[in-house]
């Protein structure tokens, strides 16, 4: 369902109004409705979370109310049903009158008792009736037959376009205290300095420039934002888009702007919660090392206290499985049997590459995965320096070793170093304390592939076959050209 900017449904509202106390209390008149449970939400992102809820009596009128004030944001009551609701800003004054009929929701609605959103009643107004001249204009352009016709069209609709915008940077710059300021400077995108850019420059210049002034106007000092459905999309998107994927560069970015909410403890806590849960299983490869960055930094000290017991742990448990593999590291050693029963540690193999690959050869895709692997190394890796270092994973090793020799002689995959580890092995590592190596190579499933450079750095890890070839490829063709 497409959204309109704050829609104001279905409703008659009466929230009443007051002065300086700690309660909050909100009385809906709702004539249409004489029953049902009606909600008073508040937005978290893209969904909406409930605040309260009341019953609607047989005059229609329910109430909201508890003994505390709101935090500032954009509230939504959600009438009986959940299929109708209406947007109310709530910021200082939590008591108040609002008056609507759903017959006409801009130009009926009565609002008292709060400035915030009788400032926000106003905009809104003003955009239904330039919002309408605009999308006329609009239609006109696309529906345009002559060039005179286009170049009028074009010009009513920049005007209209202009008149909107003029609008907001008026409450932007003369009212910026407001919430709806906020809002609006949320909101807003940064002008592009080139609309037609045609050297490479060009397109340099446009993408520093709209990353400078990506945040302009938006502090992170004002948790109101975060109560809107407009934060969270303006935040993903720097964050996921606009930014070069590159860890250092993330975790720079996030450690200015947790410092600039520092004084802000919703802000703040919105930031640490959304980056942990972006990158404690990131999209792509070598971005846990920013999760790794906020364990140490945050979350090891003690600086997410509002996180309990269950979610700590949580975050401890991964923290563990992946801080000793993230991209650039060192490998850790693995002190593993051969087939003959011989101790092959990892760093005794030698090459300009190594691939440590973990399966199983009860899991069905390793079945398939492993001789592709093979396929990888005799047709080019071998070729390249490369060496596989093949670990027997899955529980009971000694149980699945006949089957494991079995696929290895008739795979054809003895040039590999082919290892396990005993359950002997395995006993006294735990009594030592030492981490396994599914923990040391955060090994969930079956295949886990990383690549090694000469030094047993990571280079790479959890990529397809495919992945990892064109990589290598890669490689080696710049190796050539040095």
């Amino acid at each position: 369902m497409k959204r309109i900017f704050l829609p104001m449904l279905f409703c008659s509202i009466t929230i009443v109004a007051a002065a300086q106390t700690q309660n909050f209390k909100i009385t809906l008149n709702i004539p249409q409705y004489k029953s049902g449970i009606a909600f008073l939400t508040y937005y978290s992102g893209k969904n909406f979370n409930i605040e309260d809820s009341a019953a609607v009596n047989s005059q229609g009128v329910a109430i909201f109310q508890g003994k505390k004030r709101l935090p500032g944001g954009i509230y939504s009551i959600f009438l009986p049903g959940k299929s109708k609701y209406a947007d109310l800003f709530i910021d200082k004054e939590q008591v108040l009158t609002v008056k609507m009929d759903s017959t006409d929701l801009v130009n009926k609605m009565v609002v008292t008792g709060s400035k915030e959103d009788a400032l926000f009643r106003e905009y809104q107004r003003f955009v239904a009736i330039k919002g309408k001249a605009w999308e006329e204009a609009r239609q006109a352009y696309n529906n345009s037959k002559t060039k005179e016709d286009s170049v009028l069209n074009e010009a009513n609709y920049n005007k209209f376009n202009k008149e909107l915008n003029d609008y907001r940077e008026d409450i932007i710059k003369n009212k910026p205290q407001t919430m709806l300021a906020a809002v609006l400077n949320a909101m807003k995108e940064p002008a592009i300095l080139h609309s037609k850019a045609v050297t490479h420059s060009d397109s340099l210049e446009n993408y520093y420039h709209y990353k400078k002034n990506y945040w302009q106007g938006v502090t992170f000092m004002d948790e109101r934002i975060i109560r809107s459905p407009f934060f969270l999309p303006k935040w993903e998107k720097y964050y996921r888009e606009i930014i070069i994927q590159h860890p250092d560069t993330i975790t720079k970015e996030l450690d200015y702007q947790l410092l600039l909410a520092r004084t802000c403890p919703e802000m703040y806590k919105f930031i640490l919660n959304w980056s942990t849960d972006e990158y404690i299983n990131p999209k792509y490869m070598g971005l846990d090392k920013v999760f790794v960055h906020l364990f140490e930094k945050y979350h090891g000290p003690g600086l997410t206290s509002w996180l309990n017991e269950k979610q700590m742990e949580t975050i401890k448990r991964r923290y563990y499985m992946v801080v000793s593999s993230v991209i650039g590291a060192p490998a850790p050693e693995l002190d593993m049997l051969d087939t003959t029963g011989k101790p092959a540690p990892l760093y005794n193999l030698k090459g300009d590459y190594t691939v440590v690959a973990f399966w199983d050869p009860n899991c069905g895709h390793c079945k398939e995965e492993i001789p592709r692997l093979d396929s990888f190394y005799k047709a080019s890796w071998k070729a390249q320096g490369l060496k596989v270092y093949a670990v027997l994973s899955g529980d009971s090793k000694e149980d699945v070793k006949p089957a494991w020799l079995k696929f290895i002689h008739e795979k054809g995959l003895d040039e590999w170093t082919n290892v396990y580890q005993t359950k002997e092995m395995e006993d006294a590592d735990v009594a030592a304390g030492k981490p396994s190596y599914r923990q040391l190579y955060d090994v969930i499933m079956t295949p886990t592939v990383f690549l090694l450079d000469k030094d047993k750095k990571i280079i790479a890890k959890k990529l397809s076959l495919k992945q990892i070839d064109e990589l290598l490829q890669h490689q080696a063709k710049t190796s050539k050209t040095k």
